[in-house]
């Protein structure tokens, strides 16, 4: 019994772009996860292996960001049009390329310059533990899922170098985190919710006015802001992956890279963590 290839496409998936558009020192943050479909004349690589006509998928990835450094705006319908339209005029053998994109909406923190956050975060939490025979019970309030991001003032560097560091030093990245935070009660307050946002408000503080010159050096100052506001609580702890945006090499394409163009990626992360007590 014969066979025959009954249909077939290929492409890129989960092409994580972030652009950092600037107008003088107030920027805006653009990321999006795009995928790239190509169908057309690749039945010979299917059942001949013969790659001549197939577009590497890691071509297709760097098309997306190559293009994304002029073409990228806040009207991404327009990205993905002129994307999708640029591997059809450019390789004969592709008849149809969809492009899906979808995006994660950076909204500014407090109308702030360079710092963001992601709708639907933080997810606050409590947990309550009470053993039968003691009167108070063991509060502890918190957060989890909050996405917090800045393009301006944090870097990286003075760390220890060897021959297995291949890290550049920076004093101008992009620090995001997704923060899971909580604190223990040494007494009840007057109002938990009020507490609560005072606590949120005084760790958005170091975030957005302090230079981070480590993940560290921030969350301890976060933990420290919110034990001095809220004397209610007896200690911070704090969880802060670094959600990496790694700097998009465009030399290799004649172009230039001003801290513009990143690959956002997700695994693997830096975990970082603490717990900030009373002295």
């Amino acid at each position: 019994m014969g066979t025959q290839l009954s249909s077939h496409r290929y492409g890129k998936s989960r092409v994580r772009v972030v652009k950092i558009l600037r107008e003088g020192s107030r920027h805006t943050v653009l990321e999006i996860s795009v995928q790239v479909l190509l169908e057309g004349d690749f039945e010979s690589s299917y059942t001949g292996g013969d790659n001549s006509k197939v577009v590497a998928t890691d071509t297709v990835k760097n098309t997306v960001h190559v293009l994304a450094k002029d073409h990228l705006t806040p009207e991404v319908e327009r990205f993905a049009v002129y994307l999708a339209k640029h591997f059809t005029s450019k390789y004969p053998q592709v008849k149809k390329a969809t492009v899906e994109l979808s995006q994660r909406v950076w909204g500014r923190i407090q109308n702030h310059d360079h710092a963001f956050t992601a709708p639907g975060s933080p997810v606050p939490w409590v947990k309550v533990v009470h053993e039968k025979g003691v009167q108070a019970a063991a509060v502890e309030s918190g957060l989890r899922d909050w996405l917090i991001l800045k393009s301006a003032q944090s870097g990286f560097e003075g760390y220890p170098r060897c021959e297995l560091t291949t890290l550049p030093e920076t004093s101008d990245r992009i620090f995001a985190t997704s923060v899971t935070a909580g604190w223990r009660w040494s007494e009840q307050p007057k109002d938990y919710s009020v507490a609560n946002e005072k606590i949120l408000e005084a760790m958005t503080g170091p975030f957005l006015n302090h230079f981070s010159p480590s993940v560290q050096t921030t969350m301890y100052e976060m933990a420290s802001e919110a034990l001095k506001v809220c004397p209610e609580i007896s200690e911070v702890s704090l969880a802060m992956p670094n959600k990496h945006c790694n700097l998009f090499n465009l030399k290799p394409f004649g172009m230039e890279n001003p801290n513009v163009i990143f690959t956002a990626t997700d695994e693997p992360y830096g975990q970082i963590e603490a717990v900030v007590r009373r002295s």
